[in-house]
């Protein structure tokens, strides 16, 4: 679904009722008197043969029959009646409709998609609440209650959450944008919402509860370019094994492992929250405040101790930071303070303080320079009273210009003393909370959002040392195994297939029988590690498989002899092809970690890092998403030792992390080179004297069958094929390629070298130079629905950026835009047109149907070149520009 018909689906100026009824227990009675009560001003008509009317309104006996063609329908009736109305509606020219029935099998709901496909309407649903837009007065659903106006979007798998947050807001005066419960999304689906959200002016943030993702690059590719600019925060039920089933048979689809859902919220840019209590803390936390917060450092005002300290202990447990107070700041509030020399971070004023004292400590951190963020805390006392005090801080608060305040958040502790002071924080536009542990909570949602942002734009550092992969000949070595039947492969298969991607294994030996076992550890030398090679036992040390530290012939033969009776007597039908031969790795001092991939059903290929065990699951490893770069590998490491996966040990040695990020960053290339890899462990590695050994390796191999719906990776890897080399006008070479987050540096360099006329007919404008976090959205684009080409020669300095060109498509594909800038000592040399014919044979092969640009009237040479490209040219007058569009289909 495009964001254009999205557009239309959320913008209706009728609005059909489906199933309408006059009785009290049905849905189509709910619906009919939310649209009549909500303050909708189209025309609502209610369809039934049962009734001439409905809550007083002239009802319709069939679709057919109906006066105009609705922009909306809401399907109010049986399941079994669905398809056979979807086609109604579809002949009748509805082009949208909301399924509000629940209990479709599977066949069923294939049924529907395929009939709503054929007549061309789009479907909300089913099993949902409906749709509430505020803004219009829209109520399209069964809810309880109303939605008020404001600035959260709100999207929903689960029916009765919606019904709780809608509950919940009310009480607290918190509003919506739009309020959607999507239900077995069908056809609408996460990535298409977050899409016309992301662009919707009256949208400032988006919260998510989600039972699953069905397509995961698109909605990967959706949030990661929505929460650039606004936040959106995620709850996600299924943490557990039952709970993920229990969710699958909810709303359908697949079950993925939770730790790969936390990978994938990062990774997007997102923020998680656990529960509906934090749903509710982040909301209200949104609602008042949805931009990205300056500085991470908390300061807390309290009139008790006991409260500061919690609310100190939470902060620092949840890695969050308290903010070091000045000392003209501390001299400021000490001739506030009953007791001088007492000011400190926290604030204590003492349970006696009086309005006067309360506001002027309250000024005095309100203007310091460095109290970026202001926690205020506030216990029941007879000689405060609390409804005062929140007269007092929303005034104070509010007499600052916004600009120049801090972020201020209150906890409010009792309840019937605190309600109205709760209230009245509200009502005052200040987030405020039951107890100091939420409101901390709600205060580091948005800094781990910060974090997630600062995550996404920071520049990665190249590989240690440069290395070129044969990646055809490794796909024909893995061919070659399919080819011969062999889809697990132990480590002396695999090790060629690694030693490619600079993955080192150690040597390693294969006999067929205990003899030639001996022979084979006679040539190597001793000592010696034996292991069983069985594709039907995968974890051999489970066995008994794997003896180490064998010190000569006679002894490696009988323990060959002896694995083999006691696999013969407990699996006597595994498959045993031999036994490989290690000769020892010196351990003394290394520490022993374990690197898998695993596929996802839904997010396909996943890296796991942890220590070297057994058994490495989700529950025990750190998880990302390939693609990973160096920088990504270093949060990856961070994530496995935060958590507990990677333990520091007292060794000679700590692990060389610099290493480690490269040794992860090619086993990502591996994966994303070779989709007929389904899984790869490594375990143990060694990790000694700054290097990484494999002693263990096991692979598995699958023809890799795509599909039209999802695709293999979540995230599109760096294209490389779309490298090429090219020779310029002067006869020198350069490689035409997509940008890379590497090439930030460059990119900065490049843009320096233009000259101020040059920048005023790329920008429109004068701009200063660009920052880090300007280059880095430069440089860290999205390759999925966005491209950006460069032109690029090596120089004894580093790669230099001769030219660029970008394309920024539309999620519907009807039009993308383009832009080009040369760099201004460059010019002649023939640039300009690889990098437009770059941009157009790149919408060409994603099917965009428009390209189109915009340039100044003195950009004489763009517009000469667009022209013999075949671009239509416009000028107006009125704006000063010139548009140039190319119809591609």
């Amino acid at each position: 679904m495009s964001v254009k018909r999205i557009s239309q689906f959320f913008n209706p100026s009728s609005v059909a009722v489906i199933g309408a009824s006059n009785q009290t227990n049905r849905a189509g009675f709910v619906v009919m008197r939310n649209l009549l009560q909500g303050g909708f001003n189209g025309p609502i008509m209610p369809v039934t043969p049962k009734y001439k009317a409905v809550h007083g309104v002239l009802a319709y006996p069939t679709i057919a029959a109906l006066p105009q063609i609705p922009d909306l329908a809401i399907l109010c009736t049986n399941k079994h009646l669905s398809i056979n109305l979807i086609k109604e509606l579809g002949e009748k020219g509805c082009k949208h409709a909301i399924l509000i029935a629940s209990g479709f099998k599977t066949e069923q709901k294939q049924a529907l998609i395929a009939t709503a496909k054929e007549y061309g309407v789009s479907l909300l649903g089913p099993n949902c609440l409906g749709l509430l837009i505020p803004s219009i007065g829209l109520n399209a659903s069964f809810s309880h209650t109303i939605a008020s106006p404001g600035k959260l979007a709100f999207i929903s798998q689960s029916a009765a959450v919606c019904s709780t947050i809608l509950d919940w807001a009310q009480n607290k005066g918190i509003g919506f944008s739009y309020f959607v419960s999507m239900g077995d999304c069908c056809d609408l689906d996460f990535h298409e919402l977050i899409d016309f959200l992301g662009r919707d002016p009256k949208t400032q943030a988006i919260l998510l509860y989600i039972d699953n993702i069905a397509n995961a690059r698109s909605f990967i590719s959706a949030a990661r370019a929505a929460a650039v600019n606004k936040p959106i925060i995620a709850i996600k039920t299924g943490k557990t094994a039952l709970g993920a089933a229990a969710a699958t048979l909810h709303t359908g689809g697949q079950t993925s492992a939770d730790a790969v859902y936390d990978a994938m919220f990062q990774r997007a840019g997102m923020l998680r929250v656990n529960d509906l209590r934090e749903l509710f803390a982040a909301t209200q936390t949104l609602a008042l405040h949805p931009k990205l917060l300056k500085k991470e450092h908390l300061c807390i005002l309290t009139n008790g101790g006991g409260p500061g300290v919690m609310a100190v202990d939470t902060l620092i447990q949840s890695s969050g930071r308290l903010v070091k107070l000045s000392d003209e700041t501390i001299a400021k509030l000490n001739k506030v303070m009953p007791q001088e020399d007492m000011a400190s971070n926290p604030v204590d004023i003492f349970g006696d303080s009086d309005p006067a004292r309360y506001q002027k400590t309250l000024d005095v951190l309100l203007k310091a320079p460095e109290v970026d963020n202001l926690l205020i805390l506030h216990s029941p006392s007879a000689l405060a009273p609390s409804e005062e005090y929140a007269k007092i801080i929303v005034e104070t608060v509010n007499a600052l210009p916004k600009m120049q305040r801090p972020y201020v958040l209150t906890n409010f502790m009792g309840e019937d003393a605190a309600f109205a002071a709760r209230k009245t924080c509200n009502l005052g536009g200040i987030p405020t909370y039951r107890t100091p542990e939420g409101a901390v909570g709600a205060f580091m949602h948005l800094v781990q959002y910060r974090r997630n942002q600062k995550h996404l734009t920071q520049t990665p550092e190249s590989l240690p040392q440069s290395y070129s992969v044969d990646s055809k000949t490794v796909k024909q070595q893995i061919n070659q195994h399919l080819a011969d039947k062999q889809t697990y492969l132990s480590t002396y298969q695999t090790r060629p297939i690694l030693d490619f991607y600079g993955i080192d294994v150690i040597q390693t030996e294969v006999a067929l029988t205990p003899s030639e076992a001996r022979e084979q550890a006679q040539a190597l030398g001793f000592p010696i590690a034996l292991k069983l090679l069985s594709p039907s036992i995968p974890s051999k040390s489970d066995v008994g498989g794997v003896v180490l530290n064998l010190n000569d012939g006679d002894e490696v033969e009988q323990t060959a002899f002896s694995i083999l009776l006691r696999i013969k007597q407990t699996y006597p039908d595994a498959i045993i092809e031999g036994f490989s031969i290690q000769k020892m790795a010196p351990r003394a001092g290394a520490q022993e970690l374990r690197i898998a991939i695993k596929t996802d059903p839904c997010f396909g290929p996943v890296i796991l890092l942890g220590e070297s065990g057994t058994g490495l699951s989700f529950a025990q490893a750190a998880v990302a998403l390939p693609p990973l770069n160096m920088n990504l590998a270093k949060y990856l490491i961070a994530a496995a030792h935060d958590k507990g996966y990677i333990k520091d040990k007292h060794l000679p040695d700590k692990i060389d992390k610099y290493t480690l990020c490269a040794l992860l960053t090619r086993v990502s290339q591996l994966i994303v080179d070779q989709p007929n890899i389904e899984s790869l462990e490594l375990n143990p590695v060694l990790a000694i004297d700054g290097q990484f050994l494999v002693l263990d390796a096991m692979m598995q191999v699958k023809k890799y069958q795509s599909t039209t719906r999802s695709k293999r990776l979540s995230i599109r890897p760096y294209p490389k094929e779309l490298e090429q080399i090219i020779t310029l006008k002067d006869g020198s070479s350069a490689v035409l390629r997509p940008i890379k987050p590497e090439d930030e540096a460059a990119h900065r360099e490049f843009d320096l070298a233009l000259t101020k006329e040059d920048r005023y007919k790329r920008f429109f404008g004068e701009l200063p130079d660009f920052s880090h976090e300007q280059l880095a959205k430069m440089t860290q684009i999205d390759y999925d629905r966005e491209m950006a080409f460069i032109v690029s020669q090596e120089t004894p300095k580093g790669p230099k950026t001769l030219g660029v060109s970008r394309v920024l498509m539309e999620p519907d594909n009807l039009e993308a835009e383009f832009a080009i800038v040369i760099r201004s000592d460059l010019k002649g040399l023939g640039l300009g047109r690889i990098l437009l014919q770059s941009a157009i044979d790149h919408c060409k092969k994603h099917d965009v149907a428009c390209i189109a640009g915009i340039t100044l009237p003195e950009n004489t040479g763009m517009i000469a070149l667009a022209k013999k490209l075949g671009f239509t040219i416009k000028r107006d007058f009125e704006e000063g520009t010139v548009s140039m569009q190319l119809r591609l289909r």
